[in-house]
């Protein structure tokens, strides 16, 4: 009757071995107690020298490709037309080139426009469309502007048309507007025959000035008498 109990005493007794392996608490030695180095900062690695100063993010956006563009890839210092609408993070539209039906030009990357826009198009291709989340600090800032709240961050919807190395010429003015007072007058176009002056008139001859009179001999007073 004893012989088949064995197992199970066996079993017993490896179930509490294990349990007081694993129960038993760890003594509590100096080298577990000592704290862990701390790790280099990223700002202050081994073997760089120190320096003192506030620490400062630079910013930055995000954009979604949704159209790339088949044509030139654009370039800075280059004058860029641009077909855009602007929106605020509540889904407000505060500007579109499309209401007024023409499109921006501005040279990239002169500091004409939002910091957002002059380093927004890097990338892109002629005919391409991009979407730009750009934060308040490199847009209008924590003051903003009559239109844009302050410390507002944009969504622009931007299309790149054109890429040139001139700014665009003026615009022609309608025919027939008057121009504006204190204007010179418009040159004449190269090639026109100029009019004949007319011939001027021939001087008439002075008339000749009559000779002047010879005055009458003074009559002889008479003597006084004797």
């Amino acid at each position: 009757m004893d012989a088949p109990m064995k197992p199970a005493v066996l079993l017993l007794l490896a179930t509490t071995s294990v349990f007081a392996q694993t129960a038993a608490p760890k003594p509590h030695t100096a080298a577990t107690a000592a704290k862990k180095p701390a790790t280099a900062s990223l700002d202050a690695p081994p073997g760089v020298p120190k320096v003192v100063g506030l620490t400062k993010v630079l910013y930055s956006l995000r954009y979604i490709d949704t159209v790339v563009g088949k044509g030139e890839l654009a370039v800075p210092r280059k004058w860029y037309t641009v077909n855009y609408t602007g929106y605020l993070t509540t889904g407000k539209k505060f500007d579109s080139s499309f209401d007024r039906n023409k499109p921006i030009t501005f040279p990239y990357g002169a500091k004409r426009v939002i910091t957002g826009w002059d380093t927004g198009f890097e990338g892109m291709h002629i005919g391409g469309k991009r979407r730009l989340f750009i934060p308040y600090q490199l847009a209008y800032g924590e003051a903003g502007n009559p239109v844009i709240p302050a410390k507002s961050n944009l969504i622009f919807d931007v299309e790149l048309l054109e890429m040139s190395e001139n700014p665009p010429a003026p615009p022609t003015p309608p025919a027939g507007a008057t121009p504006p007072a204190g204007a010179a007058p418009a040159p004449a176009k190269p090639g026109t025959t100029p009019t004949t002056p007319t011939t001027p008139t021939k001087e008439t001859t002075p008339t000749t000035p009559t000779t002047p009179t010879t005055p009458t001999t003074p009559t002889t007073p008479p003597q006084a008498k004797q």
